[in-house]
């Protein structure tokens, strides 16, 4: 139940759900796995590149992973670059002290794997041009990343969207690839990814407890504006129809693997409480999710067309 029948404070958010914090922290530490990305990459298979050191020049042939599965190899890399953009929001949002600092930081320390993982990987099996990478990180991370949410309710429930939108992606372009070591990289990043969710899907479920109105507020202005991280990635709305046409990650997997297991696991539609702000929100919450139904629906339909379109072709 809510501690006040007014809207709470940021401060008062903060420290009210500390003591969730404290315990979704010394949950995720007793079941995180230690994992050694340098583990995962075949560096018997790496040879030198052109350059200072007058080694092979990239060739697109130097690897056979299809090019939807490169094209969101290079997405989800250049979207975990950003880490340094994302531990500025969340360091600001939820502080550098007590239970929420010992989080921000464990949570960037094992966020900051995955590039390095992904990376060495890219450069081992010359899945990815070397030269255009850096120079897409470089543009990517001056351009930095800001978060487009008020307030940690708003950034509770954005991160609990996308830390699974995350690893659906990964899991799903590792099969794709048609690499095992792809595969198995990208399966030990999704499992970090997952773990990040659950500890804020349950922070925001407590955060539902304490002021129902406010979060269901908070979770439909998210719902109804969601982007992935990686927006400002050059040229992702293109990649992104890549992504899409070859299953990846759609508005279909966004509905039914994201969104409606969040939504259920916070009983969303069943909360009882809620103020007339707070019913407005679900109501508009609901109508949402109808219409994203309908554009997903018909996605697959347009997909499905093209696909056909192009087996009678061949």
């Amino acid at each position: 139940m809510p501690i006040t029948s007014r809207p709470l404070t940021q401060t008062e958010l903060l420290v009210e759900l500390e003591p969730v914090v404290g315990r979704e922290l010394d949950r995720h530490l007793a079941v995180a796995k230690e994992w050694f990305p340098h583990e995962f990459i075949p560096w018997s298979e790496g040879r030198t590149f052109d350059g200072v050191l007058r080694g092979e020049a990239w060739s697109p042939e130097d690897s056979s992973i299809p090019e939807p599965a490169r094209v969101s190899l290079i997405v989800n890399l250049l979207t975990e670059d950003n880490l340094p953009s994302y531990h500025h929001e969340i360091a600001t949002t939820f502080g550098r002290d007590g239970a929420w600092g010992t989080w921000v930081h464990r949570w960037t320390a094992e966020e900051g794997r995955h590039g390095i993982a992904i990376r060495d990987y890219l450069t081992v099996s010359r899945a990815v041009d070397p030269v255009a990478l850096e120079r897409a990180r470089m543009t990517h991370m001056q351009n930095g990343f800001a978060t487009e949410y008020d307030g940690m309710l708003r950034q509770l429930a954005y991160v609990s969207f996308q830390e699974l939108a995350t690893r659906v992606a990964h899991r799903n372009t590792g099969k794709v690839s048609g690499d095992p070591v792809c595969e198995r990289l990208l399966s030990r990043v999704a499992a970090d990814e997952n773990l990040h969710m659950l500890f804020y899907r349950n922070l925001l479920a407590a955060a539902f407890e304490l002021a129902p109105s406010q979060t269901m507020r908070a979770v439909t202005d998210v719902v109804a504006s969601f982007q992935m991280p990686g927006h400002g990635i050059e040229g992702f709305a293109r990649k992104s129809v890549t992504i899409a046409m070859a299953g990846i990650y759609d508005l279909r997997q966004h509905c039914d693997e994201v969104l409606s297991p969040v939504l259920r696991q916070w009983k969303t539609f069943d909360i009882e409480g809620l103020d007339s702000e707070g019913e407005q929100a679900r109501e508009e919450l609901s109508a949402f999710l109808a219409k994203l139904e309908v554009a997903a629906t018909r996605f697959e339909e347009r997909r499905d067309a093209r696909r056909a379109r192009a087996e009678s072709v061949s």
